[in-house]
């Protein structure tokens, strides 16, 4: 399945992209960035492989990875792309917000594995469901306006509407319960947010 807004031969741009973004990684982890069923990432994979664009690391952690010549193939066309739509300026706007919400997601993640405790700063062990739920909250609230500057780059750039989508989700499963999808999965808000910083700065050509 391909992502609303792109046609199914956008499907090795949209892996070659997602690696870019996400590093070295499996099929599961490209699948959730690129709203692809697993088989298809694979058969992609395996097509740029061939081209000579990604390289396959076997072993305990194995993962799939991009060569030199891909990191310039995956620039150029999203570049290229980009250039196409007319959508550098929209994009462009967009990333300046972002850049205003993120020192706040660091600080919210910060607060969320440390707490002040009778003045000690201290690992917080998630015992207190109240203190949690506040730091949760205040996720909520950034999610709201990051779900704006997704939507906005959504409308220009299609696959940037799934950044909404897995923040939601990463954010609905830690206030059920499962506390590792605010930073320690990765599937985690954190992790998310990185990819989607990381798709700004590559969809911009903007240097780390």
């Amino acid at each position: 399945m391909t992502s609303p807004g792109l046609s199914s031969t956008d499907g090795d741009l949209l892996v070659l992209h997602a690696l870019r973004c996400c590093g070295h990684t499996g099929t599961a982890r490209l699948a959730a960035a690129t709203g692809m069923d697993e088989s298809a990432v694979e058969s992609e994979l395996i097509d740029l492989a061939v081209a000579g664009l990604v390289t396959y690391e076997s072993g305990v952690f194995s993962a799939w990875g991009l060569t030199d010549a891909g990191r310039v193939a995956a620039g150029e066309r999203i570049t290229a792309q980009l250039q196409s739509d007319g959508a550098r300026a929209a994009v462009a706007g967009a990333y300046e917000r972002f850049m205003v919400l993120n020192p706040e997601l660091l600080d919210l993640c910060t607060a969320w594995q440390l707490r002040a405790v009778d003045g000690v700063t201290t690992v917080n062990d998630h015992s207190d469901p109240a203190y949690d739920a506040r730091v949760l909250g205040r996720f909520a609230d950034l999610n709201e306006r990051a779900a704006a500057v997704c939507a906005d780059l959504a409308a220009v750039v299609p696959r940037f509407g799934l950044y909404r989508e897995r923040l939601a989700d990463a954010l609905a499963r830690a206030a059920s319960g499962q506390l590792e999808y605010v930073a320690d999965h990765i599937a985690s808000y954190h992790t998310v947010w990185a990819e989607l910083h990381e798709d700004l700065l590559a969809t911009l050509g903007i240097p780390r």
